[in-house]
């Protein structure tokens, strides 16, 4: 128990010491579970394109309607972590097991609710967004990913608990577990099995269950956490479902619009290259999500130490969180966007291996070459938003979410593609010029609200020091 309570207070103060080294110590390990999740999204896809561009073009219909179940999670995620991040800087511990609590509680009631109107509504929704031609390979599919949902919605909140508390070691294993057995056993549900796409979402929804059983057991079993999860101390409180939700549905709603984002541009491509090119576009974001990898650990880091900062009213660390994340993230991706662009057509083999497939690869080498940029401009905007979430201003965040993906990315894609008929090519252009604009716009917004905060700051500490002058006159 010495140990545990050791081990506890080391990582508290990790997450209240140094910004640049907590946000290190905690990003790297997020990159790794990234990386693990996107590795084992890429090799489903690698598996799914042997069934054809049909089978692949059905994950990427599926993929816009997942990704609100994977909002909701994040969403509900960066809320336990910024309200549960807040408390610690403020030293407010029985707040703060409350508040992961209460995340739990959330969470429960979701696992129920959302599988049961997703799997009813599939087939409308799947209409709605043009996927008549793969429905069935797409609902097969959908209602079997759906019904699994449970374990994706506690995985990402109780990594998110554990996060908060600057517990990367258990989080990192558990998913690491579940995404390399999910890539070991999805060619056998797939092909061994001959399940084809319904394989593909058993091996997942397996693989995810295995991750959140072993942290069910460390938060409510074993319980040797920093945050105590004891139900007899648990109260209902308003205000922290209202602190908890203030950040998720902001957060989750923009989940929601890069689920529009991604219809639209779907919808596009459908109208200005057919079916293949949602293929590519699928095929191809699997490899742009690997490369923003370093910017999203990041911005995971920034929203449990900006949070730290933020209830502790420390605005220079908050500021030092930001840049520094920013700095770090430019560093990483100038790399990541080299590579890139130099391997584009190797990469792009990993999606054609078979016959059915093999004419995407020019396609998927020139969709890597166009969103190198976009790796870079990233960084500035994730990180920049992630502050507004740890400050509890999920809105502000969902405003710039909305001005970067709905005003410009999609407004962009859609004259150069559409408009302008420049076909494919002119949509992904119009993505990253939206992503590099609405990216520069959340960093100077950032620096307005940094601003105001430290004026802020000097008129409490000039109240203060009157107040202390009175005294003592």
């Amino acid at each position: 128990m010495i140990d545990e309570t050791k081990n506890a207070n080391s990582r508290i103060n990790l997450i209240t010491g140094d910004p640049k080294r907590a946000i290190r110590k905690l990003s790297f390990p997020m990159m790794l579970i990234m990386i693990l999740i996107v590795s084992y999204q890429i090799v489903d896809s690698i598996w799914v394109a042997g069934l054809g561009a049909d089978a692949l073009a059905a994950l990427g219909f599926i993929s816009p309607i997942f990704m609100v179940i994977v909002g909701l999670a994040q969403g509900l995620g960066a809320g336990a972590t910024s309200l549960i991040a807040r408390c610690i800087g403020a030293n407010d511990k029985d707040n703060a097991d409350n508040a992961g609590m209460h995340a739990i509680l959330i969470t429960a009631v979701l696992s129920v609710v959302l599988p049961v109107v997703l799997i009813l509504l599939l087939k409308d929704i799947l209409l709605a967004i043009g996927a008549a031609s793969v429905l069935t390979l797409a609902t097969q599919y959908g209602q079997i990913i759906f019904a699994g949902s449970f374990a994706i919605l506690f995985n990402s909140v109780g990594s998110s608990i554990l996060r908060a508390e600057g517990d990367m070691k258990r989080a990192t294993y558990a998913i690491a577990i579940s995404s390399i057995l999910n890539m070991v056993i999805a060619p056998i549900f797939i092909y061994t099995l001959n399940m084809g796409i319904s394989g593909a979402a058993v091996a997942t929804v397996l693989s995810s269950s295995v991750a959140a059983v072993a942290i069910f057991y460390w938060i409510l079993i074993k319980r040797d956490t920093y945050l105590a999860f004891k139900f007899k101390d648990f109260h209902f409180d308003a205000g922290i479902i209202k602190g908890i939700l203030a950040i998720t549905l902001p957060a989750s709603v923009e989940q929601f619009i890069m689920s529009v984002l991604t219809v639209g541009i779907n919808a596009m491509l459908v109208i200005a290259a057919g079916t293949t090119a949602v293929a590519v576009y699928t095929a191809g974001w699997r490899i742009v999500s690997m490369g923003i990898i370093p910017a999203l650990g990041i911005e995971t880091a920034v929203l449990t130490v900006a949070g730290v900062a933020y209830g502790a009213k420390n605005y220079k660390n908050l500021e030092i969180s930001c840049h520094y994340a920013i700095k770090l993230g430019v560093i990483i991706s100038l790399v990541l966007a080299v590579v890139t662009y130099i391997f584009a057509p190797n990469i792009a083999w990993l999606f054609a291996y078979s016959a059915n497939s093999g004419d995407m690869i020019p396609m998927i080498a020139e969709f890597l070459r166009i969103f190198c940029i976009f790796f870079m401009a990233i960084p500035f905007g994730l990180a920049s938003t992630a502050v507004f979430q740890a400050a509890g201003k999920g809105t502000t965040s969902l405003l710039l979410v909305v001005i970067r993906d709905l005003v410009l990315s999609l407004i962009a894609a859609y004259v150069l593609g559409i408009v302008l008929h420049l076909g494919a090519v002119g949509i992904y252009w119009g993505i990253v010029i939206g992503v590099i604009l609405g990216s520069a716009i959340s960093y100077l917004y950032f620096r307005l609200f940094l601003r105001g905060l430290k004026k802020e700051e000097i008129g409490e500490v000039t109240v203060r020091e009157f107040k202390k002058g009175e005294r003592i006159n």
